[in-house]
């Protein structure tokens, strides 16, 4: 079989999803050690019946609904490459619009001093430091698996020296520090509880509740990290958000009642308003 026929035959068999054809390059990448642009080049490439074999039994279970990312053990997010497993939360593009916009800002703030509430697979965290000249970051999270994998995908990124991973409930762990920071950024969980059985597969049966559950209607974690924000947060300094597609305006007023002002919502790809992000006075 050439790569060519793999991909007729895996996008069939996904039924055509939004996502069949990359999903299929991704297994074929992984099994081949190769590129996208190597399989685009080379689509009449015949492929071994071991390499068959190991392809197919990864499309497999992506078509039960096992996320992809899971099932290769990687996503890519702002360039570079992230380890996940089950477990975190997987990186999406709609979190890039957040990290752009803190990058950018924190050019104007000499060795700014980041936190990241809600490690996750530490793609915020991990690429504030890579990409923030001087920077210290705090990764901040509860659960031991987000913890553990930033931690590797810090050190696979060589960043490991500018993060400090702490296990926190929001600020807990920090209660007893004297620290202030330029700039708090977090996507925290902001799904509504009653929607969470709404979404699709892949999401709510193998992604962690935990790191998607913002309680009744979805804005628990935004109150707290706002209100608690205050104590952390150094004049002038930056607030910033993922939110969920209906939520800008709502985390806009809670930032708003916490003493935050110059207070923009930045839309994604999808022109969704994605991002609230604020400076304390």
């Amino acid at each position: 079989m050439t790569i060519r026929q793999m991909m007729k035959k895996w996008i069939r068999e996904l039924k055509n999803s939004t996502t069949a054809k990359l999903d299929v390059e991704l297994a074929v990448c992984k099994v081949l050690d190769v590129t996208r642009l190597y399989i685009h080049l080379n689509l009449d490439e015949e492929i071994s019946k071991k390499d068959e074999n190991r392809i197919e039994a990864l499309l497999k279970q992506r078509r039960k609904g096992r996320p992809m990312a899971y099932i290769i053990g990687n996503r890519e997010f702002m360039g570079l490459d992230f380890f996940v497993k089950e477990g975190v939360l997987i990186p999406r593009p709609d979190t890039e619009v957040l990290v752009e916009d803190v990058i950018e800002q924190a050019k104007k703030i000499d060795n700014p001093m980041i936190v990241d509430i809600g490690t996750g697979s530490g793609a915020i965290s991990v690429s504030l430091a890579k990409y923030i000249k001087d920077s210290k970051v705090y990764s901040l999270d509860i659960s031991d698996d987000a913890l553990e994998v930033g931690s590797i995908n810090a050190k696979n990124n060589d960043v490991e020296d500018k993060i400090t991973f702490l296990k926190s409930d929001v600020f807990s762990s920090l209660e007893n520090e004297d620290i202030k920071f330029d700039i708090i950024v977090s996507n925290p969980p902001y799904i509504r509880r009653e929607d969470i059985s709404c979404l699709d597969v892949d999401v709510k049966d193998y992604e962690p509740s935990l790191a998607l559950d913002g309680g009744e209607d979805g804005l628990d974690f935004y109150r707290k990290i706002t209100e608690d924000s205050v104590e952390f947060i150094k004049d002038n300094g930056i607030l910033g958000y993922e939110v969920g597609y209906d939520q800008a305006h709502d985390v806009k007023n809670i930032m708003i009642q916490n003493g935050y002002e110059n207070i923009r919502i930045l839309e994604d790809l999808a022109s969704i308003q994605r991002v609230v992000i604020g400076t304390k006075i």
